[in-house]
């Protein structure tokens, strides 16, 4: 028989084609040949659940993740995100903004970079509230700043970021952001030496989407856009004007968009109030905008497979390749924009099923509690 080191590199690639991300990095370190294979893999990865990034470690500085399939958590040596605040993910990539609001897009895996133009100031944003704790950061008693400071308010100009394709494929691609407390909407694309603001008939945006070869918003009441590069970038309403299909608001409504099987999908994610005054995710409406034909349908399950939102690119796989991954269920992170984490806390996660409404959790609270950044998901894209 022979050794398993001697194994031909078809069959090497065979095997690879089964194997997670954690287990591909272990396939890699049995030895020089395994790992030479690994390297040389041209075939798609095996399906695999989105992973969280999280904080930085407070003593080795590495960056957490946590592995949804294994409930596992991993620290990865990634310098170039120690200290930045993670504003978004798409295609494995990350949107990563300093103290100094200097940006960079990494795919924290690979550590390939890009560097980003420099990003507006949330002084230059005109943002009534943030305005207001530029005058006076919130203190205790003691004079203590509760909460952030204002270099750490900085970085969180960027509401949201996303791809129109994988770097790694192409280097024709776009960036799409959504900044300042009114969420405006500007993009960049490598060779660009600045960002360009987007101008529309409104500037506040819940969620952007990269879809058939467009991009497209929603805003805050329930409609659509798409952005139109030429001659000058606008927003253009389009299609259906949807109304809330949750009836009368209690908390509040947050919406994603996303690609889903070539179907463009509206998100509902709606709110009520708990015990302790706090709101939390009450449930989740998903509704198929209808452009070519003026109209919408509401969608009572996902087909089986299972969404990711938050601040990532939104993300869906299918659950029957995956049995730790809930049937139609919607896995949520915390999207909260508070400047005072000790005050709110990021407690707000959770997979939601559409079969029965229930809600239920996929970890500990303790995993999450307390920390800054709050935790995006992201595919890994290590290949």
């Amino acid at each position: 028989m022979a050794a398993w080191s001697d194994l031909t590199c078809d069959v090497l690639e065979h095997i690879t084609s089964f194997l997670p991300l954690p287990d591909h990095y272990r396939f890699r370190a049995v030895c020089k040949n395994w790992r030479s294979v690994s390297k040389q893999m041209q075939h798609p990865p095996a399906p695999q659940l989105p992973w969280l990034v999280l904080e930085d470690d407070k003593e080795t500085k590495n960056r957490k993740f946590y592995s949804l399939s294994e409930a596992k958590h991993y620290s990865l040596d990634v310098p170039e995100l120690h200290g930045r605040y993670i504003c978004g993910s798409s295609h494995g990539w990350l949107f990563a903004v300093d103290l100094k609001i200097t940006g960079i897009l990494i795919n924290p895996f690979t550590r390939e970079c890009y560097e980003l133009p420099p990003l507006p100031a949330y002084r230059d944003c005109k943002c009534p509230h943030v305005t207001n704790l530029i005058e006076k950061v919130p203190s205790d008693y003691n004079g203590k700043p509760i909460g952030l400071t204002l270099e750490e308010i900085q970085p969180r100009i960027i509401f949201k970021a996303i791809l129109s394709h994988d770097p790694k494929e192409t280097s024709d691609f776009t960036a799409m952001i959504l900044f300042g407390e009114m969420h405006r909407s500007a993009f960049w694309s490598p060779g660009d030496s600045s960002w360009t603001v987007i101008d529309g008939p409104t500037s506040s945006m819940d969620d952007i989407l990269y879809f058939k070869g467009n991009f497209y918003a929603v805003s805050p009441n329930n409609k659509l856009y798409v952005v139109d590069f030429e001659p000058e970038p606008k927003l253009i309403n389009v299609g259906p004007k949807i109304p809330f299909e949750n009836g009368v608001e209690s908390c509040g409504i947050q919406r994603y968009l996303i690609d889903f099987n070539g179907h463009m999908l509206l998100i509902e994610r709606t709110y009520k109030v708990d015990q302790n005054a706090k709101c939390i995710t009450d449930g989740f409406i998903v509704i198929e905008p209808k452009l070519e034909q003026n109209c919408y349908n509401i969608w009572c399950d996902i087909d089986g497979y299972a969404l990711f939102l938050g601040r990532n690119a939104c993300i869906y796989v299918d659950s029957c390749l995956l049995s730790t991954c809930k049937k139609n269920g919607i896995y949520f992170t915390h999207p909260n924009e508070s400047l005072s984490p000790d005050e709110f806390g990021f407690h707000d996660f959770g997979v939601f099923d559409m079969t029965d409404k229930t809600m239920g959790t996929f970890h500990s609270v303790e995993v999450f509690f307390p920390h800054i950044d709050s935790p995006v998901w992201i595919t890994p894209n290590p290949w």
